[in-house]
């Protein structure tokens, strides 16, 4: 176990008035980021061990310091050291939003509304101080698709194509997403905490950028970990709009947004198996594919959906990625 620590973590606990406590590790997430429990008695702490060159806590320590100031709940920070990439903050808990809803599915539609409403909250705050989500922002991460998944499943594809249609279908959109809402970028059930106080609060926010208010609503409720029944994600949308004035393009933007993020998200999960050796994400893709598919429905999706039945046969999009696994 001591290997497994990260360095100068005992002179870190000792400047936080932590020394002498135990140190947990817990499940980490698809980063070089590791995590840590730290109990002394009665209390508890979380640490994040962020370690250079490969990653920077310094983006955590901002966001969450910009969400904590418009009263939206990030973790407290308890103590940092961003040259060693080391961070204590607040415990939330166990509760994760998914897990949670394993045991009390009757809950779910409750907490999927109290989910959208921390959305619609944020969304009310004025953008943070965050880069813009731009065009090639969109298009470098819609490219992830054709760099890996194509060659993992061994098939040619028209690329300059690719990213021609990603360019007509998104140019409509990019209006009205100025100025634009923070946008966490990984908010799904994996990334929302359910605290002792009712409240739910937020992690996984170090990626933030200003961008459109329906990218964050897909992060939910095109969940690439958790079933979302197409039911559930029409109502929540519902509840949505029946407090934001969205304007007649939101469901077409999200739409957009959704073919957008999981043809990343393919891209992703392709690369943390062949990069990384992380085969479990590919159990993840035929979720992904199926909402790729259904956004692809949407006719603001033509040039995108003319490009994969051109470039991706129709026997391998029947698999939904299973070929890989």
């Amino acid at each position: 176990m001591s290997e497994r620590l990260p360095a100068g973590l005992d002179e870190f606990l000792d400047r936080a008035g932590w020394g002498g406590s135990a140190v947990e590790p817990l499940a980490g997430d698809a980063s070089f980021r590791r995590y840590f429990r730290i109990r002394d008695g009665e209390r508890s702490a979380m640490l994040m061990d962020a370690p250079p060159p490969q990653e920077d806590p310094g983006p955590f320590l901002d966001v969450g310091a910009w969400l904590s100031r418009h009263g939206h709940r990030a973790p407290a920070i308890h103590a940092e050291d961003r040259g060693r990439g080391l961070v204590l903050i607040e415990d939330f808990g166990a509760d994760r939003m998914r897990d949670w809803l394993d045991d009390h599915p009757d809950a779910e539609a409750a907490t999927y509304r109290q989910a959208i409403d921390a959305l619609i909250s944020l969304h009310d705050s004025p953008p943070g101080p965050f880069p813009a989500y731009d065009m090639a922002t969109y298009q470098r991460e819609a490219a992830l698709l054709p760099e890996w998944y194509a060659p993992a499943v061994g098939i040619e594809v028209d690329v300059a194509g690719y990213s021609a249609a990603w360019d007509e279908v998104l140019n409509p959109m990019l209006p009205r997403q100025d100025p634009g809402v923070t946008v966490l970028r990984d908010y799904h059930a994996e990334n929302i905490m359910l605290l002792r106080d009712g409240k739910q609060g937020l992690i996984d926010f170090q990626d933030a950028l200003v961008g459109h208010r329906a990218y964050d609503l897909v992060s939910l409720l095109q969940d690439a970990r958790r079933d979302v029944s197409e039911d559930l994600e029409q109502a929540m949308l519902d509840h949505y709009l029946a407090q934001v004035d969205a304007g007649p393009d939101f469901l077409a933007d999200y739409a957009r947004l959704g073919a957008q993020r999981n043809a990343k998200i393919v891209g992703i999960f392709v690369r943390l198996w062949k990069r990384d050796g992380k085969a479990h994400y590919l159990g993840y893709i035929p979720r992904v594919w199926d909402a790729l598919e259904r956004d692809l429905k949407h006719p603001a999706l033509a040039p995108v959906a003319e490009w994969f039945d051109a470039n991706i046969p129709q026997q391998i999009r029947d698999t939904r990625g299973g070929e890989l696994m």
